[in-house]
């Protein structure tokens, strides 16, 4: 954190910057998401506009982009970014089949999400072998694909937002600091996706803060942003692609379950609360 209260304000002068793009640039495709079709091509184009901001931040504050941290950093913090969300999205689901929030799905639903991935043949397989085939594929391919778009907001958020907030703010205030930022530029698309945007989107933003205490983390230890692509490629995946499809809904039950849900809340807290106590032991 700096000292100097010229330059203090000097940091806080770059991220109102920063910020301000990046409302300028994901607002209209925020409208676009609310009042036009398809979605799908708005929200890939949103997850980039971070990035862009950052981009150009950096040129008017005379600064390279290779100031960011672009290396690959240590191979453990690629893997444990990748083995920590795939954990809580496996936890998370694990309780809401345990406390009969939802149940794991049959092998009649399993063969037909099979089916919907387009698996040629794989009706011709047992469960398992449908199960694991699909996971791996998912839990592979699925992941690349989905850093292609994470790595978009990660250049934004973790690659140059809170190194940003770091020269400003404590490791508690970075995280929360950039969580609710992070939990506020989604809104716009809960407005069009939620059946009760704001219980979801308390839970979001709770999901948010402390999910930002594990990505902070291993983004400051690692010095690299690539952890923070990973693992938010990887919560992707696991909480909207894999865990969703094993699980029959029950009516009233719905607010416990996704990435909006309770239940991915309370992990992601007891995470984020872990990593938190970790970095003020380690003084990060």
């Amino acid at each position: 954190m700096l000292e100097n209260i010229s330059e203090r304000k000097e940091a806080w002068k770059t991220i109102f910057l920063f910020l301000v793009l990046v409302v300028i640039l994901t607002s209209p495709f925020h409208y676009a998401i609310v009042n036009l079709y398809p979605s799908r091509i708005y929200v890939g184009a949103i997850m980039w506009c971070p990035a862009i901001a950052t981009f150009i931040t950096l040129k008017i504050k005379g600064r390279k982009i290779s100031s960011l941290n672009w290396n690959w950093g240590d191979w453990k913090y690629i893997r444990l970014s990748y083995f920590i969300p795939a954990l809580a999205g496996i936890i998370t689901y694990i309780l809401i089949w345990i406390f009969g929030f939802g149940n794991l799905a049959n092998a009649e639903v399993i063969t037909e999400w099979a089916k919907e991935l387009q698996l040629m043949g794989i009706g011709t397989l047992d469960t398992i072998p449908i199960l694991v085939i699909a996971i791996l594929l998912l839990g592979t391919v699925e992941v690349i694909r989905s850093a292609a778009t994470t790595l978009g907001e990660e250049i934004g958020w973790r690659g140059f937002f809170i190194y940003e907030l770091r020269k400003v703010l404590s490791f508690t205030g970075v995280s929360v600091f950039s969580g609710i930022i992070w939990a506020a530029w989604h809104w716009p698309l809960f407005v069009y996706y939620s059946n009760n945007a704001i219980l979801e989107f308390l839970a979001f933003l709770t999901t948010c803060i402390f999910m930002s205490f594990t990505m902070t983390y291993y983004t400051f230890k690692s010095k690299s942003l690539w952890p923070a692509v990973i693992f938010h490629a990887v919560s992707n995946v696991y909480i909207q692609k894999i865990m969703p499809p094993l699980t029959t809904k029950i009516e009233g039950t719905e607010h416990w379950l996704g990435e909006n849900g309770i239940m991915f809340t309370i992990v992601t807290c007891v995470f984020g609360i872990y990593f938190w106590r970790k970095a003020i032991k380690e003084k990060l």
